[in-house]
């Protein structure tokens, strides 16, 4: 990192003021509504933000192959997801999972929201963006990481695109109502999503491989990312939601629970609710 000098200041500083100017005025929105699921929104506009801001600063720095692949790869995952996610949640209340957070909030539920959910995902937002700070600013043309991480970065958005294209079609088959979603690519993983992502920021991570020095300086940031997935806010959350509803336990049983494999034994509709 700091063989890029002054430009790789620039772009980490213009990087956190951009990851906290979105979350603030996703606050602001969330506020206004009284509905604090917005933030799930801002997660991918933010990541597409920063990328365009690091893109634009790092003009006449970093090779221009590498720096606008990485920039335009993490926006369209980034876009992606934000239209999703907002699409599922048109015309729905708040959240369950901020409704829980909020009632039993110290203080001002608003502030106690900021502190804990926009604020720390606005500082996530920075470091799991990390290698496409980074990558925009290599001088070193495409190389075979950088390849491979493109190859890795697009199974994962495909992976990601299809899970989500295939539980929406799933919900919305009033024949499927009350039944777990286990066809398609979630016969093969309980989350396809976030294994898609999981792909999505190790191939992003690849594509600043371009030295050992800045691999090893932004690991971290698709370790955090991993970790969150599996053990943090996504995978474990979920299926803890999940745990009690009928049919999920027998799902589990014959469904990997992150890495795609075939499911034990002939796969089947099941009685319980879908996730």
């Amino acid at each position: 990192m700091t063989d890029l000098g002054t430009p790789a200041l620039v772009v980490l500083a213009a990087s956190a003021g951009t990851a906290l100017a979105v979350l603030l005025v996703t606050f602001a929105v969330g506020t206004l509504k009284g509905v604090h699921r917005v933030v799930d929104v801002a997660w991918g506009l933010a990541f597409t933000a920063v990328a365009v801001v690091a893109w634009a600063l790092s003009a006449g720095h970093g090779d221009d192959v590498r720096r606008t692949a990485v920039a335009a790869a993490t926006a369209a995952w980034g876009l992606r997801l934000a239209v999703h996610i907002a699409r599922r949640g048109r015309g729905q209340g708040e959240d369950p999972r901020y409704a829980r957070m909020l009632a039993r909030a110290p203080g001002s539920p608003a502030l106690y929201a900021l502190r804990t959910v926009y604020l720390l995902q606005a500082a996530l937002v920075w470091l799991v963006s990390l290698p496409v700070q980074v990558a925009v600013l290599l001088p070193e043309p495409p190389d075979a990481p950088f390849v491979l991480g493109l190859v890795v970065w697009a199974a994962g958005l495909c992976f990601e695109a299809v899970g989500d294209h295939q539980l929406a079609r799933f919900k919305a088959d009033p024949a499927h109502r009350g039944r777990i979603m286990d066809r398609g690519l979630w016969a093969w993983t309980r989350h396809p999503n976030y294994f898609g992502d999981f792909l999505v920021w190790w191939g992003l991570y690849l594509t600043a491989c371009a030295t050992w020095r800045t691999a090893a300086l932004v690991l971290v940031s698709p370790l955090v990312m991993s970790a969150l997935l599996i053990w943090g806010s996504g995978k474990r959350l979920l299926e803890a939601h999940m745990s009690g509803r009928p049919g999920y336990a027998a799902y589990r049983a014959r469904t990997s629970g992150f890495l795609p494999r075939p499911p034990r034994g002939a796969a089947r509709p099941s009685p319980g609710r879908r996730p």
